[in-house]
């Protein structure tokens, strides 16, 4: 009987130490930093158009593409205090002159910001076109009006034909 109790004994102690009641419950903390910064992003939706001037335009001396058919442009940024599109002719030589070449959007401003809303003279400096004063934090479209004026200026190809005359517009969103 005495090997039996203590056999008994030995199971009990064993039974003891495999219970979930004999373990002590633990617990930690981790701390999950986001340490995020301002963003900015710009998609060019049109990477180019075409103006083709009607009789019409040459009576009128100029040649406009607006709204829907203007230049898109996609931008957001995370920024708290907003951002600004920018926009400028780096052409070293531009085909077609600067003071010809003009902007405008009729994109309305964020809150808190501005729009170039009449047409202004596109130069190789940037210039602000668009811009808001908090966060876009999804993508919004800004168009662009281009009109092109003195239009009797671009000659076309020597026996008819046409020429085209190309400038390059760059983009850039920069938060405020």
């Amino acid at each position: 009987m005495k090997r039996f109790s203590g056999f008994l004994a030995a199971v009990s102690a064993v039974a003891i130490l495999a219970s979930p009641a004999a373990h002590a419950a633990t617990t930690g903390n981790a701390t999950v930093t986001l340490a995020a910064s301002a963003s900015t992003m710009v998609q060019i939706v049109d990477a180019a158009v075409t103006l083709a001037p009607t009789p019409t335009d040459y009576d009128n001396d100029y040649v406009e593409i607006t709204g829907a058919s203007g230049l898109r442009v996609r931008v957001k940024s995370n920024s708290s205090t907003g951002m600004v599109l920018k926009v400028r002719c780096p052409d070293a030589t531009p085909q077609i002159a600067l003071a010809d070449l003009l902007v405008k959007t009729q994109t309305a401003a964020g809150t808190g910001g501005t729009t170039l809303t009449s047409y202004s003279a596109i130069a190789a400096a940037d210039q602000n076109l668009w811009s808001t004063g908090q966060a876009q934090n999804a993508l919004l479209t800004v168009t662009t009006d281009i009109r092109v004026q003195n239009l009797f200026a671009y000659n076309d190809a020597n026996g008819g034909g046409t020429t085209n005359y190309t400038n390059t517009l760059t983009y850039t969103v920069v938060t405020q």
